[in-house]
Order: structure tokens, then sequence, then C-alpha cells
């Protein structure tokens, strides 16, 4: 484990923080300041104004993501404010650019006004090739989100939302797999109501799921129709017409756990009660809803994950928004749409059951990986994730209309692979 001391060293030396800007254009005599800057950067200007495409020939706005929160709900802390939660932002752009060689500018916005957070990022539009949305909370991020992707013409993305579901849905439906279970069968109990919740809801269902299977929990009990009136339109979308009230009742006979929660929610005697062979991904963190180990001590037959690395079965982020966002602005695509979201999600559930490479043993010190219950999602330093995920994502959106830079798919495979062997 880390200590305080440590983690604090890391961020303030050498230089403070995570990220850094360099030139990517030399810039050490005359004769390239005057390309770099006046009277050179005048044409470039000129061919943009003439031709507003050519900005992503000229400019890095096609390989420039911006990471954007205001800190009112930053993993684990809560509302600790934009400024308080810069260190996670910055660590977002070390991820995106470590994974994917993705650009990266965190912005923190000092404001908790949606409307507000709208017209600031939408303004920012001519500079960004995508916007992350990250650490906002519910329900203003759902509004904030849907706002800009129906004002925007480039990806907007709430990470918080779409990525755990986009990840967890790869797990579920492989631990489905291996458990011989149907998706479409089964019972799905979601403790949380919030952002993650919702959209992990919502994208089981485009995997397979069925609506009326789905039970989920806030922290006064399953959203039950008995409560519609006290319910936010976001949270009345699983309303459900049970007799049962509690997450206990709601795990009786459920074949699959999801938590987005709080940690030690979920008892071992909750977990005896459910289905033959139940699947359990208990996430909230640092704390899961009920640790890897008490799952197995009471239900051996389980297939669980949380979202620690200390256990198997990580369901980590960063298996999918640098990999996503790579695809998305190789193509240009004016959105991240459900069927990328969908693709995401089979590639990941795919590569998982490919045999282990020599890089991935290396990367987790020597140990050998083999598709099965303690192995239902590959490693995020895995490296053919980002060829994988990331061409999964340009196809489909080359297949459902919004790339609208025309790419040859077979030769964009070998770019990936490229782009894995130098960073380019």
């Amino acid at each position: 484990m880390i200590t305080k001391e440590q983690a604090l060293e890391y961020h303030a030396k050498p230089i403070p923080g995570k990220l850094t800007v360099r030139a990517s254009k030399k810039c050490e005599t005359q004769e390239d300041l005057s390309l770099a800057y006046t009277p050179g950067v005048a044409d470039p200007c000129l061919e943009i104004e003439k031709h507003p495409e050519d900005v992503y020939k000229y400019t890095n706005k096609g390989n420039l993501v911006a990471v954007i929160s205001n800190g009112t709900a930053v993993l684990g802390l809560g509302d600790i404010g934009a400024a308080a939660g810069k260190p996670v932002m910055e660590g977002k752009g070390v991820l995106f650019k470590r994974f994917a060689d993705v650009d990266v500018y965190d912005i923190e916005l000092d404001t908790k006004d949606p409307d507000e957070i709208i017209k600031i990022v939408k303004a920012m539009e001519p500079t960004f090739g995508g916007i992350n949305l990250e650490d906002i909370k519910a329900p203003e991020c759902f509004y904030i989100e849907e706002t800009l992707i129906k004002e925007m013409n480039i990806p907007v993305f709430h990470d918080d939302q779409h990525g755990t579901a986009i990840i967890s849905g790869a797990a579920v439906l492989n631990a489905c797999e291996v458990q011989g279970k149907d998706l479409s069968e089964c019972k799905i109990v979601i403790s949380g109501a919030g952002a993650a919740a919702i959209s992990c809801a919502k994208h089981y269902e485009n995997l397979g799921a069925k609506h009326k299977n789905i039970l989920m929990c806030d922290r006064k009990g399953i959203l039950t129709k008995i409560r519609y009136a006290e319910l936010d339109k976001v949270k009345r979308q699983f309303v459900s017409d049970t007799h049962k009230v509690t997450l206990a009742e709601a795990l009786d006979g459920a074949d699959i756990f999801v938590g987005l929660s709080v940690g030690g929610l979920v008892t071992t005697d909750m977990i005896k009660l459910m289905a033959d062979k139940p699947i359990l991904f208990p996430m909230a963190n640092p704390t899961p809803e009920i640790h890897y180990e008490e799952i197995l001590k009471v239900r051996p037959d389980a297939i669980a994950g949380t979202g620690r690395s200390d256990y198997p079965n990580q369901v980590n982020n960063v298996l999918g928004f640098p990999f996503i966002f790579r695809g998305a602005l190789d193509v240009q695509a004016s959105t991240i749409n459900e069927e990328m979201k969908v693709a995401a999600t089979m590639a990941l559930a795919d590569l998982a059951k490919e045999p282990c490479i020599e890089a991935v043993e290396k990367a987790y010190n020597g140990e050998h990986f083999t598709f099965g219950k303690d192995y239902v999602i590959p490693k995020p330093f895995d490296p053919r994730v980002l060829i994988w995920e990331s061409y999964a994502v340009a196809e489909a959106a080359v297949n459902t209309g919004v790339a609208r830079k025309k790419i040859d798919l077979k030769n964009y495979r070998a770019q990936l692979e490229k782009r894995l062997n130098t960073g380019k």
C-alpha cells in the first residue's frame, strides 16, 4: 500500500502536478520562430478561415480532449470543489496519454450552475476534438451531457456514467457465459441510483438485459411505484412494480449484483439468498459494498469483481475512455453514440477470451491469465486493448454515419499497431 507521504511527494516533485505542455515543432532558429508565429502562422489561419475543417489539418484539435469537472462528485471524496479535484483531472490526462496517446487539457470550473457549465464548454468547441466530463454530480450531469451532445458537433462523454457501464458490461457478459446464464433472463440488482447506475442499467439493456428484470436501489431501498412521486425524472426510468422494498429483498433470487453505492452495504447473509452461480460486481471505491473474500467464502460458486486492482476481475475505467476517444478522434466522430459504446463493450469481452500474451504477464509479475471465473475482463496493461477497442469504436462510428473523416479500416488497424509501438 502506498503512504500519504509517497502520494504527496509524487504529486509535488520534481515539479508540481502530473501534466506539462511540450512543443511538437522545433523552435531553435529565427526561421523556426517565423514559421511558428509571425508571419508564418497567418497562412494556416487563413486556410482554416476558408475551410473550417482544416483546423484538424493544421492544429492539435484532432488529438486534443478537454477533461472538464466542477469537483462536485469526485470519486470517493464527494463535493470537494474544483481546485481540490484538479489532481484527479490531471491524472485522467496522464491515463489518456499513457494508454492511447491522446493529449489533454484539464479544465476545472468553479461553478455549480449547470447552464453556466454548458455555456462555457460549448464556447470551447473550436479548441477540442472531444469533451470528457468528469466528477459532476447527478442529476445535473445528465442535463449537462444531454444538452452538450445536442448542441456540440464533437464527442461529449461523461465517463462516470458510460465508462463504468461499458467496462462492467463486458465483465457481466463474459461472467454470464462462464456461469451458463443468459443475460436476457437474468435478474439484476443495482445498488445505487446515480449517474453510473442509471447508465449501467441502460447499457445492460442494450446488451440484452430486460428492463423488467432490473431492480435499482437508492438509500431508501428499491425504486418502486409507491415511491414514484418522491423520485426525480432520472430515477423514475427504473421504477419497478414489486412488493419488495429493501436491498436484501431485491437480492433474494437475483442472478447479478452491481454495486455503485457505498462500502459495506451488502452482507454475506444477503448474498446467500442469490441464485445459483451468482455474479457480483461491488464497485464502490475504495471499499466495495462487500469484500471479494467475503463473497467467495459464502458463495464459492460466484464470479466476483470489484473496482480494486488487488483482486481478480477489476472493473477499471482506464479500459474505456482512452481507447473510446482514440477511435472517435481518429474518424473525427461528431458524437459517441450507443452503437459505439456497445462496440467497445464487445471488443473488451472478446479480447478477454484471447490467449494471454507475454507483455501482459510481464506487466503483472509473470502471472498468466486464462478466460474463466478469475478473468472475465482484460487487464488495463494489455497493449491489445488499444487496437481492439479503438478499432471497434471507429468502425461503429463509420457504420452509423457519425464519422466525418473517411478512413480505410484495414489500414487503421495497422496505424493503431504503429501508434502502440512508437507512441505516435
